[in-house]
Parts: C-alpha cells; sequence; structure tokens
C-alpha cells in the first residue's frame, strides 16, 4: 500500500532503462528499453493487491540508443527554433500595441507563480519550422509505432505546437530521465502510437 499511487488525470509516465554495456556477440547496436504507463481516466489506487482497471495500461519497446540520442537532438533544435518564433511574435506584438505588456505584467502580480511555467500558447508555425516538426515528429512515429507499416511521414502536425509540447517530447527521449506528459492532444498522440 506505500506504493499506491494516482492520477487525477490522463498521463502517460516514461520511464528508460539502460542495460549493461555488455552486449551479446550477435547484438551490433547498443538498444534501450522505453517502459510506459498511462491512463485514459483518472485513477485512485489504494491497495495495489487487489487493483484491476480497464483505463489503465503499460508496455516496453526496445529501440537503439544512437537513434533515441539522434532523435533527441532533433527535438532541441526544434525547441529551439520554436523559441525564436515565440520570441520574434512577442516583439511584434509588444511592437504593435505598447499596453500589452502592462496588461500582462499585472496579470502576474495577481497570481505570480512559484515555478516559470513553459508556454501552453499555439505557436504559429512558419514554413521552414514546420517541416522541421513534420520531420521530427514523422521520426518520432517510426520509433513508437508498434505497427511499422503505419508509420508512413507525417503530412500535417497531429497536435498544436506549443513550447511545452516540444520540450515535453525532447523530455521524452532523454534516456538519462523520464517524464510524464497530460496535454491532452499530445497524450492522445503517443498513446495512438503504442496501442
Amino acid at each position: 500500500e506505500t506504493r499506491a499511487a494516482n492520477a487525477s488525470n490522463k498521463e502517460i509516465n516514461i520511464q528508460w532503462y539502460i542495460p549493461s554495456m555488455a552486449k551479446s556477440s550477435n547484438d551490433t547496436e547498443t538498444k534501450v528499453l522505453l517502459l510506459y504507463a498511462y491512463n485514459t481516466k483518472p485513477v485512485k489506487i489504494t491497495n495495489i493487491r487487489i487493483f484491476s482497471s480497464m483505463s489503465v495500461f503499460s508496455g516496453h519497446l526496445w529501440i537503439p540508443l544512437a537513434r533515441i540520442i539522434s532523435l533527441r537532438k532533433k527535438l532541441s533544435n526544434l525547441k529551439e527554433q520554436v523559441e525564436i518564433l515565440m520570441q520574434s511574435s512577442k516583439r511584434l506584438s509588444s511592437a504593435v500595441e505598447p499596453t500589452g505588456f502592462l496588461e500582462q505584467s499585472e496579470t502576474l502580480k495577481i497570481g505570480p507563480s512559484k515555478k516559470p511555467k513553459m508556454s501552453v500558447a499555439k505557436v504559429h508555425l512558419d514554413e521552414k519550422t514546420e517541416e522541421m516538426a513534420k520531420r521530427c515528429l514523422s521520426e518520432v512515429k517510426e520509433v513508437l509505432c508498434v505497427v511499422p507499416a503505419l508509420s508512413s511521414p507525417l503530412t500535417e502536425i497531429p497536435f498544436d505546437v506549443t513550447l511545452q509540447s516540444i520540450a515535453s517530447l525532447e523530455d521524452m527521449f532523454d534516456p538519462a530521465n523520464g517524464c510524464i506528459i497530460t496535454e491532452e492532444n499530445l497524450f492522445n498522440w503517443i498513446i495512438s502510437l503504442l496501442d
């Protein structure tokens, strides 16, 4: 019971396991184990011995470590590009509406945050960044897709691109850490790949 858990909303928990570096002679590349668990409805587990739920799922995937490192670097570059677009968008809006900054600072005084939160505002992508996002997300899809035949390249982005969603994906592919994803559109897309 000390290991009981609860989730008040839908969430996916990602953890990585990196086995010892010793490889068998027939193994050509180092692979890491992606462990995931998610719930599709709020869950409260009070006794793990009698817990049974139709809304909790888990699984694992073996993925080449080099591929994870490469993908994380691409996601990091995408996040930087999204940050640049956000900064230029803020500069344009503050030049057009000089009172916007005052309104924003007043809002911050009313409800100060203890920890700076990442932006969940949808970012309008330029053509170059949109193509970059499609390539990255197609690779995420290819890595996670249980049925390889369904991993065709994306023609459109399956969720709203926000700084938070791209940062969550970058964290997801960090084999040194795990992450929890709760954003609904991103959550739905990821579990559609794992099913």
